[in-house]
């Protein structure tokens, strides 16, 4: 039975996968095509680095040791893991072995649906509080503030050229994060005890009280509305996301348990 439940939730997240690439089609990437064009122009003086010295630093982040374990942490999130950024020719280029824009995008979105899936259905069984149709929305809700909204207030979705702190800093935030918040609202919602009511409002304040690394320098050549533009379209389609996931998998799991 437990077999046939994680199967369910492997065809509920790659289902919500789908729709998630087409979600992103829709609003995410022309937000990220505009951007892109704005990272050849030179920065104004005295206020950052130039692209090109970006770029090297950023090559240097990814060539570490800890940036790289942290990468397979960095891979759940469906917001930015199908646009890094493929240089000037883009549109020709791959972003995932060699692969187009798109075809990267399905394929990250599959495997972190999958993913996802996975997760939210085994916590379902551990914590015996099992997803239906009638929850599945609250399900996917809570999924999305864990992963997205809650570390989105220190760390927003960027759009390519914006200005980051240190990649290994911000991961190791992220993965704190996400982890603290999701044991939060564990206790927040499903625990009855007031002291662990008290105890998840802790846990998922924590990580916002103790700060998000932040860039030294902030000026960028990317217009602000347009990063604004992005953080909300990034945080919608995810949104839209967990919600046809939980439902997805709610609606899954009675299949199953009426055949059973």
């Amino acid at each position: 039975m437990i077999v046939r439940y994680l199967l369910a939730a492997l065809v509920a997240g790659l289902f919500s996968g789908v729709l998630m690439t087409a979600a992103q089609e829709a609003r995410v990437v022309p937000l990220i095509l505009h951007a892109e064009e704005f990272e050849g122009e030179a920065a104004p003086a005295g206020e950052g680095t130039t692209p090109a010295t970006d770029d090297a630093a950023q090559t240097q982040e990814h060539s570490s040791l800890g940036a790289a374990i942290l990468n397979v942490a960095a891979y759940l999130s469906p917001v930015s893991v199908a646009y890094a950024h493929e240089g000037e020719n883009h549109e020709e280029g791959g972003i995932m072995f060699g692969m187009s824009r798109f075809s990267g995008t399905l394929m990250a979105n599959l495997v972190t649906g999958a993913g996802f899936a996975l997760l939210l259905a085994g916590f379902s069984l551990v914590s015996g509080h099992p997803i239906t149709v009638a929850n599945g929305a609250l399900w996917g809700a809570a999924g999305w503030l864990a992963v997205h909204m809650l570390p989105a207030i220190g760390l927003p979705p960027e759009l390519p050229g914006f200005p980051a702190a240190d990649l290994t800093q911000r991961q190791i935030w992220w993965v704190a994060t996400v982890a603290l918040s999701a044991g939060g609202l564990y206790l927040l919602v499903l625990k009855p005890n007031i002291v662990a009511k008290i105890a998840g409002i802790v846990l998922i304040a924590a990580p916002q009280v103790y700060g998000a690394p932040q860039p030294s320098d902030i000026s960028s050549n990317v217009p602000a509305v347009l990063g604004a533009e992005f953080a909300v379209a990034a945080l919608a389609t995810t949104l839209f996301f967990w919600i046809v996931l939980g439902l997805s998998l709610g609606f899954a799991n009675e299949k199953i348990a009426k055949a059973a």
